[in-house]
């Protein structure tokens, strides 16, 4: 059996759609599966364990990366082919059958992924990860002391909450009579944000901090895998901490939580006192040194809400 599974090229979005991969490897034993994704996701599907191919699609203009999927797909004929992008190319491959994302719903990525294949309540998202993510992990890592994660960045600078304020939070939180005493910090980062998350890292102590800026996803997800507690913004990396388990808390302004909260039992998110649109408003008078719309989020909220998830 040939499934092809068209996810996306955002790490949040590939990460949502995880669940439904998930069911679809279990519900379809010894099928053979091709997955199409952006480069940014690809590596969170290099360990699933019925992979026949991965393709990765680099936007290209005149959506010209869409024609070049469908060359390396049209000598199969699939018996299904899952689309998450609603792309033309699903329409024009042969297929048994096609399960195609054709709009959006207003409810959680999660739920609207489910609803492709009819799967209600519907699967959680799943992140495989292989023997090599775990050992750089356990490099990574110090052994004794609990851990703390945090992840400062975010695609879009007016969904970041103030880099002192990750300092301030880990600081209480990790303090002799925190929640967290005497933990360590990690810090999680891609690459291209090291200057963006400096500050952070200049304001924990240096016996305290652990920082895996720019490693793989499948090294992030093993090192979050041993964490406590994830405290973060609306993105990427929230996910994928929610997806492997780690209680994880986001952080909201801007965004819509009710379609890209974390999603899972051991989940939270805390969002700014002002609503979505009211932020908003705000962009057109916003200077361009400071594009941050999540001020009004305190220190003291973002840590009670951190002891709740704890307790």
């Amino acid at each position: 059996m040939k499934i092809l599974f068209i996810t996306s090229n955002r790490v949040g979005d590939a990460v949502l759609s995880t669940g439904l991969l998930a069911w679809l490897v279990e519900h379809n034993p010894g099928a053979q599966f091709t997955i199409a994704c952006g480069p940014y996701a690809a590596g969170l599907f290099r360990a699933v364990p019925v992979l026949e191919r991965l393709i990765v699609l680099e936007k290209k203009s005149w959506n010209r990366h869409w024609l070049e999927l469908w060359k390396e797909c049209a000598g199969t004929r699939w018996d299904l082919i899952v689309d998450l992008r609603n792309s033309i190319v699903s329409r024009l491959l042969r297929a048994e059958k096609r399960a195609i994302l054709s709009s959006n719903t207003g409810k959680h990525k999660v739920v609207e992924n489910g609803a492709v294949l009819g799967l209600n309540p519907p699967p959680s998202p799943h992140i495989w990860l292989d023997a090599s993510a775990e050992k750089q992990a356990a490099q990574l890592l110090p052994a004794t002391r609990p851990l703390l994660a945090l992840g400062p960045s975010a695609n879009w600078p007016c969904k970041q909450w103030p880099i002192e304020r990750f300092a301030h939070l880990a600081n209480t939180l990790t303090a002799e009579n925190g929640p967290l005493a005497g933990a360590s910090v990690l810090v999680i980062a891609d690459a291209h944000e090291r200057e963006q998350i400096a500050p952070l890292l200049q304001a924990l102590p240096q016996d305290k901090r652990v920082d895996i800026t720019g490693y793989d996803l499948l090294t992030v997800a093993d090192c979050l895998k041993q964490c406590s507690l994830f405290v973060g913004n609306d993105s990427g990396l929230m996910h994928v901490a929610a997806a492997i388990g780690t209680p994880t808390l986001g952080l909201f302004g801007p965004g819509y939580e009710e379609i890209y909260g974390p999603w899972g039992p051991r989940c939270a998110y805390v969002r700014t006192p002002e609503s979505r649109e009211e932020l908003l408003a705000r962009l057109p008078n916003l200077a361009a040194r400071e594009p941050n719309l999540m001020g009004g989020l305190s220190v003291e909220k973002v840590y009670e809400a951190a002891c709740l998830l704890l307790n």
